[in-house]
């Protein structure tokens, strides 16, 4: 059996406990087999946790689902960012070498910024049963690395109540859904995220969505910057500027817990 490890869990993009997006951060002295890490991420049983090594090349960053691992996580990387800044003693910026290139995480006015790629969707037919699957007909359909569909209005979005099942049962990468809409109450952009079929019904903040929904609806609404609103049940929200092919969102994080994993093999 490996020693004790360390685990703090962070509430991202939340500026009070029980907001936001859990994500567990294990800093780790090196990499454990992908076996141990894919139960870790499944015992914690939160949308994603996080695992980063201090490698001689730089700090390198993976990310799992309680079923997968993926190749890109926003509030997970904003939540280890945090714990190295707040509880490991190393000062930002931080650069994370990633199956998704080097991303970048700064400290600016308070929040911790994301540098991430920007993912332009399409606009494009609906798949068979999207409208089904949502209990509601999008105005519009889009598709970047995940389904894309646009209603009329932020009460629409909330509204929604979609049969999960039936999302997971769409073609597609993983069949990773966006609802979305135009803002209200001083927010440009509302969105809610779906992802049953890899272990996440509805995510409760989803930076990897935000890739896909800024340059979206950058254009469409003519500002480079936009207050984004994810309406889940727990709600976050992403302070986001269109930068040339790159995505920056700022969020705040609050620590939840700290502890320790034992028991693990080696």
């Amino acid at each position: 059996m490996t020693g004790a490890l360390p685990l703090y869990i962070v509430d991202a993009f939340a500026d009070r406990p029980f907001a936001g997006n859990p994500a567990a951060v294990v800093p780790l002295d090196h990499w454990l087999p992908d076996a141990v890490l894919r139960g870790i991420a499944a015992e914690h049983n939160l949308s994603e946790t996080a695992f980063v090594v201090a490698e001689p090349e730089g700090l390198s960053l993976r990310w799992f689902t309680p079923t997968v691992e993926v190749p890109l996580c926003g509030h997970a990387t904003l939540a280890a960012a945090f714990v190295l800044a707040t509880e490991r003693g190393l000062a930002p910026p931080f650069a994370f070498r990633t199956r998704s290139g080097e991303l970048r995480v700064t400290r600016e006015d308070g929040l911790y910024v994301l540098d991430f790629p920007a993912n332009p969707p399409v606009r494009t037919n609906a798949p068979p049963g999207l409208a089904e699957a949502l209990g509601a007909t999008p105005r519009e359909v889009w598709k970047g690395r995940d389904w894309i569909a646009v209603f009329d209005d932020a009460a629409s979005v909330r509204a929604l109540a979609p049969d999960h099942v039936r999302l997971a049962a769409l073609p597609g990468e993983d069949a990773r859904t966006i609802a979305t809409a135009p803002g209200d109450g001083g927010v440009d952009v509302v969105s809610r995220y779906f992802a049953a079929r890899i272990g996440i019904p509805e995510d409760p903040v989803t930076g990897a969505a935000h890739v896909q929904l800024v340059p979206l609806w950058a254009a469409r609404l003519g500002t480079d910057r936009l207050t984004c609103v994810q309406a889940s049940r727990r709600g976050g929200v992403l302070h986001c500027r269109l930068a040339g092919d790159r995505v920056l969102m700022g969020g705040a994080a609050r620590l939840y817990a700290r502890g320790e994993i034992v028991g693990i093999p080696s």
